[in-house]
């Protein structure tokens, strides 16, 4: 039989990258997925708090909200995927 070897180590750099370049994409599609059907001007009506807040700042704040979200989704993709005892 074969040798078994462990698999390469992957970098904590590639590791993050792996989290944060798919979840900003996802991230990305979602918020414009998001904004389509939600009018950032009418968030004041619904949200406490909110009348204040600009256009952009809604955008970006949901953005960034959405990216976290995703980005926590991949992380534990990354956690739940790797082999025990790891």
């Amino acid at each position: 039989m074969s040798d078994m070897q462990d698999p390469v180590e992957v970098s904590l750099a590639q590791r993050v990258i792996a989290v944060l370049w798919p979840s900003f994409l996802t991230a990305g599609l979602a918020t414009v997925l998001l904004f389509t059907w939600i009018d950032p001007a009418e968030l004041a009506l619904y949200v406490p708090g909110a009348e204040g807040v600009t256009r952009m700042g809604a955008y970006s704040a949901g953005f960034f909200g959405l990216w976290a979200i995703t980005a926590v989704s991949s992380a534990l993709t990354i956690y739940f995927g790797r082999p025990a005892g790891r």
